[in-house]
């Protein structure tokens, strides 16, 4: 009887600690890899990549470079789970006309993977970043 009463005691004593604890909130993707710093670190990582790549660079010649480091900013900010608000065009608006290929696209996620590489992202972050940002890949290509 005495090892049922101790047993029963423990249990107990177990679940109240549990409902006692705070629970915490699950943590969005943009508060991992460090919020708003390290977002403004991968856009300025990124915007130098691209700006030594002359295959890349073309897409980006007649661009307003504050412009698009502010609006990437919000779209990686929104798309991690961020407090931002994204107020730039579409993804297909931006990118009418340009005509990128496949291979160009790619070659722009590989900048951009080196980009958060430097910003001190895990390949694990990384992935999940990449994974948000590729549906838009098809409002992207050859537009």
């Amino acid at each position: 009887m005495v090892n049922h009463v101790k047993i029963t005691a423990l249990v107990l004593s177990v679940f109240l600690s549990a409902c006692a604890a705070p629970t915490k909130a699950p943590v969005s993707l943009y508060e991992e890899i460090g919020g708003q710093a390290t977002i403004e670190a991968i856009t300025d990582n990124f915007i130098n990549e691209v700006s030594f790549n002359e295959t890349i660079f073309q897409y980006f010649e007649k661009t307003n470079i504050t412009r698009f480091r502010e609006k990437f900013i919000e779209h990686l900010c929104v798309d991690t789970g961020g407090p931002c608000t994204y107020t730039g065009d579409t993804m297909l608006k931006v990118h009418q006309g340009q005509n990128i290929t496949e291979a160009d696209f790619n070659t722009t996620v590989d900048l951009l993977v080196s980009a958060m590489e430097k910003a001190g992202l895990s390949y694990l972050q990384q992935n999940r970043v990449l994974r948000i940002l590729a549906p838009m890949r098809g409002e992207m290509l050859y537009k």
